[in-house]
């Protein structure tokens, strides 16, 4: 049925060429294939200097519809610094998300406020809006143009007092409907921030981003992200995403 939908909505984006069209199909694509999901991930951390540090961690999503409210757990293995400290994310379509950070040498759950969705995830140049997704309706889409190959954005975020950026671009390809490059740019127009998918695969019917950069144009940081053994339909349910998860997550 899902399938069917986004076949669907992959016709009629090509037939009305919406921008509102364009960004729910991007939205369905980046953040709702299949049912639920997981993956093994690795992030190399490199800073201005040339400095690496690394985080290994486990991922798993659960939706409870399509385009709707769903789960995130992000469970981290290596280093030891980070070992077994876990991100929860239960998603709001409407409203403010509630997330948690729980810190194992401290045994802690620390509430995440949203005014913080968009400070460093555990020391990467990701944001923590980066990992579950920033709210489509929370922004203002312009169609400003298109190639070949992709669709070309411009968002605006309606309250420019949440966010340190005035605006942000996207390029969408066409086939898949991935954001292959995402900019963020000041008041003054200077890009600040850059993503970048670099490699994708089909994994069960479903293209996946493979391989991420996130790139701080201001300090000269950059994160690389590598997924690895994705798979979707495995048979999350909501109970695999409740607070217990914090000390216990899935198998």
């Amino acid at each position: 049925m899902k399938y069917i939908v986004l076949l669907i909505l992959t016709w009629q984006v090509h037939a009305e060429v919406g921008v509102e069209a364009i960004i729910e199909r991007a939205n369905l694509a980046a953040f709702y294939a299949g049912d639920d999901g997981r993956a093994e991930a690795r992030m190399v951390i490199v800073d201005g200097q040339g400095n690496k540090q690394m985080r290994q961690f486990k991922i798993w999503r659960h939706d409870q519809s399509d385009g709707g409210d769903q789960n995130f757990l992000v469970a981290f293995s290596r280093p030891a610094d980070v070992k077994d400290t876990v991100f929860l994310v239960h998603k709001k379509a409407e409203g403010n998300d509630d997330r948690w950070l729980y810190l194992p040498a401290l045994d802690l759950e620390k509430r995440i406020a949203a005014s913080d969705n968009r400070s460093s995830f555990v020391g990467s140049d990701f944001y923590y809006e980066d990992v579950s997704g920033r709210h489509p309706n929370a922004d203002v889409h312009e169609l400003t143009a298109e190639d070949e190959g992709h669709y070309l954005i411009k968002s605006t975020p309606k309250d420019a007092t949440a966010v340190e950026f005035a605006h942000y671009t996207m390029a969408i390809d066409k086939d898949t409907f991935l954001p292959m490059k995402v900019g963020y740019f000041d008041q003054q127009g200077q890009l600040m921030r850059q993503v970048e998918v670099l490699k994708t695969a089909m994994i069960q019917g479903h293209p996946t981003v493979m391989q991420s950069k996130v790139s701080n144009l201001q300090t000269g940081s950059h994160t690389l992200m590598a997924f690895r053994k994705p798979e979707y339909n495995i048979g999350l349910t909501a109970e695999d995403f409740s607070t217990r998860a914090l000390r216990k997550p899935p198998k």
